[in-house]
C-alpha cells in the first residue's frame, strides 16, 4: 500500500470512529495544562489528574508558584516519576513567565521551550491543546504507533516522525491527530499484546499485514 493511500485511509477511520479526540488530562487553562503536561512526564495522566487538584488550589497563578520554593511544591507532587526535578522545573517555568512573558503562557512553540521542564513534546501538547495551533506532539505511544502501523518507516527520533506526520497529515488535523494516535496506543495498539482483531485500522495497517503474510 502506497504511503498516500494508508495515511487517507487511516485518516477517514478516525474521522468516522473517533470525531472527538482530547487531552485526558483535567486543566481549566494553559497555565494549568502546562503544568500537567510537565508532570505526565515518564508518568501516567491517571496518576498527574489524582494529585493536580491539590496543586492548583495552592498555586492558581504563575505569581503564587513563582514565589514557592521547590520543596514546598515537592510535597504536592512526590508521587509522580521524578519530583525533585519536576518541582525545579515547575517553579522555574512560573518565574520565567513572569520574567519573560508578563504572566502568560506563550502560544508559540519556539518561545514555549525555552521554560524550563519544556521540551518540543511539551510545547508542541500545550501550542495544540491550548491554542489549537497546527502542532503534532510525539510521545512514546504516538512513536511507537506511528512506526507500527506504517505512517513512519523505521523512524530513528520522535523529530523525525513529527516532520513525517506533519507533511502528511493535513494541518487542521494535526491537534486531533495527536490524541488519535495517543489513545489508539494507549488502548487498542499497545505496546505489548496489541488488540489487532477488534482493531478498525487492520485493513490499513502494516504491522498487521506483515503478521498475516508471515502467517501464510
Amino acid at each position: 500500500m502506497k504511503t498516500e493511500e494508508r495515511y487517507r485511509r487511516i485518516i477517514e477511520w478516525f474521522s468516522v470512529n473517533m470525531p472527538v479526540a482530547e487531552t485526558e488530562l483535567r486543566y481549566m487553562s494553559p497555565f494549568q495544562l502546562i503544568i500537567a503536561v510537565i508532570l505526565s512526564a515518564q508518568c501516567t495522566d491517571k496518576r498527574v489528574n489524582m494529585i493536580t487538584p491539590a496543586l492548583f488550589e495552592k498555586y492558581p497563578t504563575p505569581e503564587s508558584l513563582a514565589a514557592a520554593t521547590p520543596e514546598e511544591v515537592y510535597e504536592y507532587i512526590k508521587s509522580v516519576s521524578y519530583p525533585n526535578n519536576k518541582a525545579r522545573h515547575l517553579v522555574g517555568m512560573a518565574r520565567m513567565l513572569i520574567s519573560d512573558f508578563g504572566g502568560e503562557v506563550p502560544s508559540e512553540v519556539d518561545e514555549l521551550i525555552k521554560l524550563p521542564g519544556v521540551g518540543r513534546k511539551t510545547a508542541n501538547v500545550v501550542a495544540s491543546v491550548a491554542y489549537n495551533k497546527e502542532a503534532m506532539a510525539v510521545d512514546t505511544h504516538v512513536f511507537r504507533v506511528s512506526n507500527r502501523i506504517g505512517l513512519t518507516r523505521n523512524s530513528k527520533t520522535p523529530l523525525e516522525t513529527e516532520r513525517t506526520l506533519v507533511k502528511h497529515i493535513p494541518g487542521h488535523l494535526l491537534p486531533v491527530a495527536h490524541h488519535w494516535l495517543i489513545l489508539h496506543g494507549r488502548y487498542v495498539c499497545t505496546a505489548r499484546n496489541p488488540k489487532c482483531a477488534g482493531c478498525g485500522l487492520r485493513t490499513a495497517c502494516a504491522f498487521f499485514a506483515k503478521n498475516q503474510k508471515d502467517k501464510a
